[in-house]
């Protein structure tokens, strides 16, 4: 594994803290430390394809294996890529440890009731309604990783804490 063509994924709950994490880390890696950066998110991969993409098992899977493929080309081209996704399902999991050799697992998470109260789509909310039935973490359990390399708990470190630890595995080979 070079510098250059790491993928860092970041994996937890909703409303865990792993979209802006990667968000800042992106901008900390390309403006600190002028390396090549990207962030492919999920809910970005889900808005660009619409409502083909549902949250069935199913397409969650589809989302994850889109977001490897991006990871894949992007990783190749010698840009550190950075990925935040649920990726709750054992079969994503798997998926992408088997198809991304330089993959560094990252779980980000924090207790339900912090993911509550963030809660930035409202779905936490919309789940409390019973307008939505599956949200992970809430009405579903949420198993967490059983070997991330790295373990975020924004209950407890910041964003920029969280960055920098993250930055340091990205920039070291």
């Amino acid at each position: 594994m070079s510098i250059h063509d790491k993928i860092l994924w970041l994996l937890g709950p909703t409303s865990a803290g792993k979209s802006t994490i990667a968000s800042a880390l992106e901008e900390q890696l390309r403006k600190t430390y002028d390396f090549p950066a990207v962030h492919w998110d999920g809910d970005h991969i889900r808005n660009m394809f619409g409502p083909k993409f549902d949250f069935s098992a199913k397409n969650r899977l589809k989302v994850v294996q889109t977001l490897a493929a991006l990871a894949q080309v992007s990783s190749s081209a010698g840009i550190i890529t950075i990925v935040s996704a649920l990726t709750a399902h054992d079969d994503a999991r798997q998926f992408i440890q088997a198809t991304l050799p330089n993959l560094i697992l990252c779980y980000v998470h924090c207790s339900i009731d912090q993911c509550i109260e963030r809660d930035p789509k409202g779905l936490y909310r919309r789940a409390a309604a019973g307008e939505i039935k599956t949200v992970i973490g809430y009405n579903s359990v949420y198993n967490p990783p059983a070997h991330p390399r790295v373990n975020l708990d924004t209950s407890r470190q910041s964003v920029p804490e969280c960055v920098d630890i993250l930055a340091k595995l990205a920039i070291h080979p």
